[in-house]
């Protein structure tokens, strides 16, 4: 092929009869600039075509080259996109949340206490838990669960008396929740249907007068009380309050209708705790009968 190319003349192709002396890493090097001008379409080279045959060689060498420009690109926005999937996608549903935001014209300070729920809730990366949940085996199922709650198991002493599938069953029933600094858990008067497990964070009761009778911190629950009535109503003058930024796991009562040496249990402690409530801390509950 080279021979043939140093036979051509000035006039064909000037290109190749002006380096036709030229060493060959000069050679080569005007060759790839001339390649990459065609390919990028950013020019002809050093030299525009000078005749019918240069012309359409130069054609179909930027068609080629921009085809070929075009699949690389691709391929590498592909490769960029497929990295960090959950950060994409919490990006994604960043835009959806403030597109909504936008087109019910919330107020600031309430746009600013959904951003920072979602900033709370997903710390940058947004999965679909429920559908992984749903694909995988129940074995592998329980072993996630059962990792994902060992903090809480070992904070809470509640489920330190429980047998192995007691702890299973009732974590594989909780419900994660989020809560925000001044977000009222369990409103004055209202009926309270959940059982709360303090992960992270701190609630506090408000007294009417806005004075605290009692905290929560991690390792601790409430509304335990919901358990065994069919609605617990809260105390008019009593109120649940995220102190700061909190993760908590919610169960029901119907959570632990199979478990009736447990509910039992539960009972039990809080009748004592209504006539002595010093007899127990929060958490701390007898073993369970076998």
């Amino acid at each position: 092929m080279s021979t043939d190319l140093w036979n051509l003349t000035s006039d064909s192709l000037g290109f190749f009869s002006l380096y036709q002396d030229a060493g060959w890493f000069e050679q080569y090097t005007w060759a790839l600039f001339k390649a990459l001008s065609h390919m990028l379409c950013i020019g002809y080279g050093r030299f525009p075509p000078n005749s019918l045959s240069e012309a359409w060689m130069t054609a179909i060498s930027m068609m080629a080259g921009a085809t070929c420009y075009a699949i690389v690109v691709g391929h590498a926005a592909a490769l960029i996109q497929s990295f960090d999937v959950s950060k994409r996608r919490y990006r994604d549903k960043m835009k959806q949340v403030e597109e909504y935001m936008s087109y019910r014209k919330l107020p600031r300070k309430l746009r600013r206490k959904i951003v920072d729920y979602y900033e709370h809730r997903y710390n940058g990366k947004c999965f679909n838990e429920k559908e992984i949940m749903q694909e995988i085996s129940e074995c592998l199922r329980d072993q996630i669960i059962n990792f994902n709650c060992r903090a809480l198991v070992a904070s809470v002493p509640f489920f330190s008396f429980g047998d192995e599938n007691f702890v299973s069953d009732v974590l594989r029933r909780l419900q994660f929740e989020v809560f925000q600094p001044g977000d009222a858990i369990i409103k004055q008067g209202t009926c309270g249907t959940k059982m709360y497990f303090v992960r992270e964070g701190t609630a506090t009761i408000i007294d009417k007068d806005g004075s605290i009778l009692d905290t929560f911190s991690e390792g601790t629950y409430f509304g335990a009380l919901s358990l065994y009535l069919t609605a617990m109503v809260v105390e008019p003058s009593r109120e649940f309050l995220a102190y700061y930024f909190g993760d908590f796991r919610a169960s029901g009562a119907d959570d632990f209708a199979s478990y009736p040496l447990v509910l039992s249990n539960v009972i039990a402690v809080l009748r004592l705790q209504a006539v002595q409530p010093n007899v127990y801390l929060v958490g701390e509950f007898p073993p369970v009968a076998s």
